[in-house]
């Protein structure tokens, strides 16, 4: 087992699942060059085992991984008046979304299409094919080493077929890390109190400020769970309220679908997200993940993973999908 095969394995899981996408394909670059040096046989190999399927980096691994992508040479776009208004509007459509109860024995189904980076890591980005991840969340608080199951399906999909663990190194809690339906309703919905909560919750990678990992955080949670409606327009008021946040009039999630995005620029961190939403309904579509880095080629803001969320529910057991829950 190589170095970064080594760090992959006894890795604590503490970024949330959906904003380990943006790490996990900068880890398994890295142990493809590392495969490549040794002269191995050149097969993508992007796990070692079930256990860090998800949970691959530690906030510090991550951290040190993205080191080379961040540069000063960043320039973020001008702030758009209008984003804040926006966010307020989404909180509105939020606040009156039909509410769903979760049970602690349940599981939050998650379907997605997705195109992340098959780049090298020391090479310019190459968007895989878009392929499909479904993904249960279970909702018992735990503590609980087993936190969710992945599935994907599709041309450079992670092990096409096979439901995995999202399983980590010490067992964890309901919270950030494991966001179950309870602890979301925990959370307080004045804006002000939210917003104090994330900016301690929040963990900032090397070169990012604390807003931009409150922003990362938001988008995690909004994307991945159930959660009361006066929870989700909380999150969206609190986005409102960060420095920088700013619209983008038209953007296009992994299915093609057209929206309107909402991006905060960090000038110290040379990566940026994007939540897009439905331009009528304020429904979230999906997400757009950017980066820069003029060591690797990478001189102007390229597109470096896109997603879309296709379906959420609640399920019984893992490996159902609602389809066949209804059926029953």
């Amino acid at each position: 087992m190589n170095e970064a095969e080594e760090l992959a394995a006894t890795a604590e899981w503490d970024l949330p699942p959906e904003r380990h996408r943006h790490f996990k394909d900068v880890l398994m670059q890295r142990i493809d060059d590392d495969e490549q040096r040794a002269q191995k046989p050149s097969v993508r190999r992007r796990f070692t085992r079930p256990a860090v399927l998800l949970p691959l980096a530690s906030a510090a691994l991550a951290g040190a991984l993205l080191t080379t992508l961040t540069t000063g040479g960043h320039t973020p776009a001008p702030e758009t008046p209008s984003a804040s208004g926006t966010l307020r509007r989404i909180a509105t459509a939020a606040m009156a979304s039909d509410a769903i109860r979760v049970r602690d024995d349940q599981f939050v189904y998650v379907r997605t299409l997705d195109r992340s980076n098959t780049g090298s890591f020391s090479g310019p980005v190459r968007l895989g094919a878009l392929h499909t991840e479904e993904r249960w969340t279970a909702q018992d608080p735990g503590p609980l080493r087993v936190t969710g199951w992945l599935r994907s399906s599709g041309k450079d999909a992670i092990m096409p077929g096979r439901v995995l663990p999202m399983e980590t190194t010490e067992p964890v809690p309901a919270g950030v890390y494991h966001p179950t339906y309870r602890w979301l309703a925990s959370l307080p919905t004045d804006p002000d109190a939210l917003l104090r909560r994330l900016h301690k919750e929040a963990r900032p990678v090397e070169g990012e400020s604390r807003d931009q990992a409150v922003f990362s955080l938001i988008g995690d949670l909004i994307s991945g769970a159930v959660m009361p409606p006066a929870t989700m327009a909380a999150f969206y008021q609190v986005a409102a309220r960060l420095p920088g946040v700013r619209e983008i009039p038209d953007a296009v999630d992994a299915a093609g679908r057209h929206g309107i995005a909402i991006t905060l620029d960090d000038t110290g961190f040379a990566t940026r997200e994007e939540w897009i939403f439905d331009g009528k309904s304020l429904a979230l579509l999906g997400s757009r993940f950017y980066i820069t880095d003029p060591d690797r080629g990478i001189t102007t803001e390229t597109l470096a993973g896109t997603s879309a969320v296709m379906e959420t529910a609640v399920v019984d057991r893992k490996g159902e999908v609602p389809a066949r829950a209804a059926a029953r």
